[in-house]
């Protein structure tokens, strides 16, 4: 079958809308008809090559849509089903996935840096040449083929151009204040960042019962829009941020600070505004390679914690109909996080926008 998707196949070149040959699924996995992809920062690293995949690539990690065929084997899915994708696909059996881990899967992490299916060939071909796909996923493209447990049946009273958010910025934000940092009432938290997964873990802060929830970015025009989202502080980043937080934290710095950009500089300074006992987490991804300077001497003698937070330590079989319920509730502003819509032919102009910051989220609408 054919389809449309946007390829990289070059670094620090524009995405080329293509037509390629999708195959069927095979053995225990799917075939899922995207309805939404959202535009995120992640996908940027690899335009960069600073987050290294083989070209050419169908980029895309966030994502869902509707399962249109199912592989042999295939249990828990059935087509005309609603799902959210998952970038983690897992083995459900490694030392990892044991223990509550399946971000780490030791199986599958290789397999989704390569590009390719684990059986490493590729579903998807041009020319009869493999176009590989990011995570997994690659739904930068009018369909995916992807293993079972990567996608996630939701309700279907749900916007799909939401659900897409929950498999990425939702999970990575919300997770990171409820299951990684495990944030706990009446806790001070700040958040560098006030982008997509930023403002998800400011409402991951809120409803966790943190107080205050500072926010901090350098764009003055998402001050409004975090406060919004429920931050009871807003803060522009200079150079008297630290001295700020510290101020409306009892001259101590916060319990909790969060770095939501994968800036170097700004973990640095992320770890100055935590506390003593504090506890950083450090959610953006930074360029592969990079290094950040953080003083052994003052961890060692403030017992400052520095943790990384990956997909939000999220179980994404558990998780995603929570996050799913917790917006039908009208807990979690998703339709707000939504700031722009774009075809798939409009890819380079919704990646120019979420580089000037004019939007909270982008999405791709099939």
């Amino acid at each position: 079958m054919q389809m449309r998707a946007a390829i990289l196949n070059e670094f620090n070149t524009p995405f080329s809308i293509e037509t390629v040959d999708i195959a069927p699924p095979q053995a225990g996995e799917v075939r899922v008809k995207v309805a939404a992809a959202g535009i995120c920062h992640s996908d940027w690293h690899v335009v960069e090559g600073l987050s290294y995949f083989p070209l050419p690539i169908i980029c895309g990690h966030e994502g869902a849509g509707v399962v249109e065929s199912v592989g042999a084997g295939v249990s828990s899915l059935q087509p005309g089903d609603h799902v959210t994708l998952s970038f983690r696909a897992n083995c459900g059996k490694c030392y990892y996935c044991q223990r509550d881990k399946p971000n780490l899967c030791e199986v599958y992490t290789p397999v989704l840096r390569s590009g390719l299916m684990a059986d490493g060939s590729s579903r998807i071909h041009r020319d009869g040449e493999p176009v590989h796909i990011m995570t997994g996923l690659g739904c930068f493209a009018e369909y995916v083929v992807i293993p079972e447990n990567a996608a996630v049946p939701i309700r279907k009273d749900v916007p799909l151009n939401v659900a897409a958010l929950v498999g990425c910025a939702v999970s990575t934000g919300v997770g990171a204040a409820m299951y990684t940092a495990d944030v706990r009432p009446g806790e001070s938290v700040a958040v560098y960042g006030a982008g997509g997964v930023g403002l998800n873990i400011v409402m991951g802060a809120v409803l966790c019962g943190a107080d205050p929830v500072i926010a901090i970015d350098t764009n003055s025009s998402k001050m409004e829009i975090a406060r919004e989202f429920g931050a009871s502080h807003t803060l522009y980043s200079d150079d008297s941020t630290v001295e700020k937080i510290q101020a409306l934290t009892g001259g101590r710095g916060a319990d909790h600070v969060f770095e939501s950009v994968g800036l170097e500089a700004l973990q640095e300074t992320a770890f100055d505004a935590t506390r003593p006992g504090g506890t950083l987490t450090l959610v953006g991804l930074t360029p592969v390679g990079s290094g950040t300077n953080l003083p052994g001497a003052i961890i060692t003698r403030t017992e400052k914690v520095i943790r990384g937070s990956f997909y939000g330590s999220v179980l994404p079989q558990r998780d995603f109909p929570v996050f799913i319920d917790l917006y039908r509730s009208g807990k979690l502003r998703l339709d707000e996080l939504v700031s722009g819509t774009y075809t798939l032919e409009q890819i380079n102009e919704a990646y120019a926008k979420m580089l000037t910051g004019e939007v909270a989220r982008g999405v791709i609408e099939f």
